[in-house]
């Protein structure tokens, strides 16, 4: 997509997606001229912000490890789950667990194109196109309905997405309606954008990436924690992306990580 393709039906190339910023960000393919435009002004005033995108990469998929491992979750919802890319939630799920089933969903269309295409030969996994912000449409929808038993425990993996919903638009509400249709004992996954390290550069960066196209809003650990309500976060706690559960210990340098992630299980 970074040459002359063609746009697939339904796509802008002419406006910043947040999918495909982020790809450009992981150092993907997967953008426009428009993305990566969007990224070099976000860039230069934070050039850490790839190394973040990193990070929270990361962090998904030692969530995901978890949670399929030690929590021995078996169905996975993953909510604004962007481009596919190496490791997605399904083949580390699959990995400790075959029988795993996982329904992605992102409001891009492109997401769905090239998500359709990863998952065309396996059952356990579809990709569903659907907007956080209408949270009852995801849950009724028929593909999820079918893979997706929520008598049954489940994780809900909201990583890098409820920075992208104001709150105008009800985040607390849409996560506490998630919260309200998931069994005893499933797990909710979440990393976000915080401005306590930096709260003047955030606020520039939040102004660069809304001119630009792109909006987001940055919110405090404090803030964040509300997410959580009716859920026992487990250990660490609710930390910067690189020091949730580490698969090798390394020093965070805070200046550096302005990405804060947390897994609560709920009571």
């Amino acid at each position: 997509m970074s040459g002359h393709r063609p746009a697939p039906a339904g796509v802008d190339p002419n406006t910043p997606s947040a999918a495909r910023i982020y790809d450009y960000a992981l150092g993907g393919k997967d953008n426009y001229a428009v993305d990566r435009a969007a990224a070099e002004k976000v860039f230069a005033i934070a050039p850490e912000m790839p190394l973040m995108a990193r990070q929270n990469r990361e962090f998904l998929g030692r969530a995901t490890r978890f949670l399929a491992g030690e929590a021995g979750i078996r169905q996975f919802v993953d909510i604004g789950s962007g481009l596919p890319t190496q490791q997605n939630v399904h083949q580390v799920a699959e990995d400790i667990a075959p029988e795993s089933k996982v329904v992605y969903v992102d409001y891009d269309p492109i997401v769905v194109a090239h998500g359709d295409a990863l998952v065309a030969t396996t059952g356990n996994v579809t990709f569903v196109r659907g907007d956080l912000r209408e949270i009852d449409d995801i849950l009724g929808h028929p593909d999820l309905r079918r893979l997706i038993d929520f008598g049954e425990p489940v994780a809900v993996l909201l990583v890098a997405v409820l920075h992208f919903v104001p709150d105008g638009d009800g985040p607390y509400e849409v996560v506490a309606r998630l919260r309200d249709i998931m069994a005893p004992g499933s797990y909710l996954a979440v990393s976000h954008v915080t401005p306590d390290p930096h709260p003047k550069e955030t606020a520039e960066l939040v102004e660069v990436s809304t001119k630009a196209g792109a909006p987001w809003v940055a919110r405090s650990h404090a803030e964040l924690m509300r997410f959580f309500d009716g859920f026992e976060l487990v250990e660490p706690g609710l930390v910067t992306a690189p020091e949730w559960r580490p698969s090798i210990a390394r020093r965070v340098d805070p200046d550096k990580m302005w990405v804060l992630a947390g897994v609560g299980r709920k009571r």
